[in-house]
């Protein structure tokens, strides 16, 4: 039978409480200093209690009970500044740690694993539901060792003051501490899971939509994509109102049962009386002090509330970090040298977890200095006879060799720095140009990056900028022309000097002018080195040596 949920609840805390492991000295402190303060809470209470029975003559030590009081207060104010500072001080060190190592993740696993996933809903997790996290580190472990030691606390003093009151907290302190959060835990986490899942959707949507405010202006799809935003919108208030509903009636249940425990305090006190037992002093003690720790107890049910969002966070994250790679870097790695021949032998390949076969026994040689065109309709296999030879995938049967070097056996390192890919869409970061040029080669001199610019057909247009090779793209980079962005690519791939070039429709988005300036730069530039280029166009395939036509496999 399929688990509803990757991970149980007892995999996520032991998890989590391992991921905090380098904190734990500010979860330590933090720990102390909320048990501490719970237990001055009391204190204040009880204390406080005895201080105006004692002024009222019932019992001696009003001076004491008003130094314990006022020390009671004073400590609440400190432990509750202390657990603030020391826990939020540790949750934030370890969330920056979980960023990174989440990046780690997916550098590892991508990027066949972001292929055909929304990128908004995984900036979600790597942002938003790591945030959530905090709430774990600093607001959870505290209150979790406090449930425990304010009930045993109180069915003591209770017990000594007598075993009728004890055993009348004891069965409340079971429902509210143990019981109720369980059942919480247990009929929530589908509600969390659905909001946080929602949550990334509606995000994904409005981040497309930024991407893409231009086209969707120019095109007048405005009005559709708002319907878009706001029917996620709309599901993401549903389940908001779900967590809220589920939060209300789990917080009104222990409610009950603390108003009960009360009652049941008096009637016991009016029990003891009728029996001649009775004990003003000790009943009103008993009554403040379970007053302050039901109090405190009954906070855990919003602390169960709040970890619902936080375990569906967390096991957002662990499904990435515990996602396998396509492919992994070989144990023993083979050098292959420069690329003289690339053999695709009877490959077969289908995508996992579909069943539509996408190569079958396909077969092709190329040599050193071969300029191959790409071409077949949408679907067949193009591009992914690019993310083969990348390693982003494993053919399912057949080999692909290069130099007569099993393709698995050769390093990630060795073969990204023999083989490049040029998309439609050069994706340029808030650097300088200088610095998205060097992406390639950060150690690469200026004058190394300017002759690559040269040779890319684009230094003309960056001399023309009032900043040069040091204009920051996050400012210019909505104003650059597709041409302008795919010739500061090929600039990166010639800094780089591969041997294959790998290209997946780089004229696209270019007009007839600028692919045929795209199309001489890799004649002049790229002149010599292998070249396999995917086009729809017939024209950006014409200074190709041959055409590769892939037609779908036979049923």
């Amino acid at each position: 039978m399929k688990r509803k949920f990757s991970y149980s609840i007892l995999e996520m805390n032991c998890r989590l409480l391992a991921i905090g492991r380098p904190i734990r000295k500010y979860i330590v402190i933090s720990t102390l200093a909320s048990i501490f303060g719970a237990l001055a809470h009391m204190g204040l209470m009880g204390f406080g209690a005895l201080w105006l029975l004692a002024a009222a003559g019932y019992c001696r030590g009003t001076v004491i009970y008003a130094a314990l009081t006022v020390l009671c207060a004073a400590l609440i104010s400190l432990c509750r500044y202390l657990e603030g500072v020391f826990s939020h001080q540790g949750a934030y060190g370890i969330l920056a740690k979980m960023r990174v190592h989440l990046f780690d993740a997916i550098d590892r696993v991508s990027p066949a694993y972001l292929i055909g996933r929304e990128t908004g809903d995984v900036m979600n997790v790597a942002v938003s539901d790591i945030e959530t996290l905090e709430f774990f580190f600093a607001h959870t472990i505290g209150p979790m060792f406090t449930v425990i030691l304010l009930p045993v606390t109180t069915v003591v003093l209770a017990w000594r003051v007598s075993p009728l009151y004890a055993w009348v907290l004891i069965p409340i302190y079971i429902l509210i501490s143990i019981v109720l959060p369980l059942i919480a835990l247990k009929a929530g986490r589908g509600i969390g899971m659905r909001y946080r899942e929602r949550l990334g959707t509606l995000k994904s949507k409005i981040l497309e939509s930024v991407y893409s405010i231009r086209d969707i202006q120019i095109f007048g799809a405005g009005p559709r994509k708002m319907q878009e935003v706001a029917e996620a919108n709309r599901q993401v208030n549903r389940a908001a109102l779900g967590l809220t509903l589920h939060r209300q009636t789990i917080a009104s249940l222990p409610s009950f049962f603390v108003s009960l425990a009360r009652i049941l305090i008096l009637v016991c006190a009016g029990v003891l009386a009728s029996r001649g037992a009775d004990d003003p002093v000790g009943t009103v003690a008993v009554s403040f002090a379970a007053t302050a720790s039901l109090s405190s107890t009954f906070n855990l049910t919003f602390v169960v509330t709040s970890l619902l969002e936080a375990y569906a966070a967390a096991e957002r994250i662990f499904k990435i970090e515990d996602a396998l790679p396509e492919t992994e870097e070989p144990a023993h790695s083979t050098p292959c040298g420069e690329i003289e021949t690339i053999e695709f032998r009877d490959v077969s390949f289908a995508y996992p977890h579909t069943d539509r076969q996408i190569l079958e026994h396909f077969s092709y040689v190329i040599h050193k200095g071969d300029r191959i065109g790409i071409a077949g309709e949408s679907g067949v296999g193009k591009s992914t006879i690019l993310r083969l030879l990348l390693r982003f995938y494993a053919p399912s049967s057949g080999g692909i060799y290069i130099n007569g070097v099993p393709l698995e056996q050769i390093s990630f390192a060795e073969l990204h720095r023999r083989i490049t890919f040029l998309e439609q869409d050069t994706y340029l970061f808030n650097a300088t140009i200088a610095e998205n040029i060097a992406l390639s080669r950060p150690e690469a001199t200026m004058d190394e990056i300017r002759a690559a610019a040269e040779k890319s057909g684009v230094a003309e247009f960056i001399d023309t900028l009032p900043e040069g090779y040091q204009t920051d793209m996050g400012q210019m980079s909505a104003r650059l022309s597709g041409g302008e962005r795919q010739r500061i690519g090929i600039a990166r791939i010639l800094l780089r000097n591969p041997d294959v070039c790998l290209m997946d429709e780089p004229s696209s988005a270019l007009d007839a002018l600028h692919e045929k300036e795209l199309l001489h730069t890799l004649q002049t530039a790229y002149a010599g080195k292998t070249l396999m280029l995917i086009s729809h166009r017939a024209s950006t395939l014409t200074g190709c040596d041959r055409i590769l036509k892939i037609t779908p496999p036979q049923k």
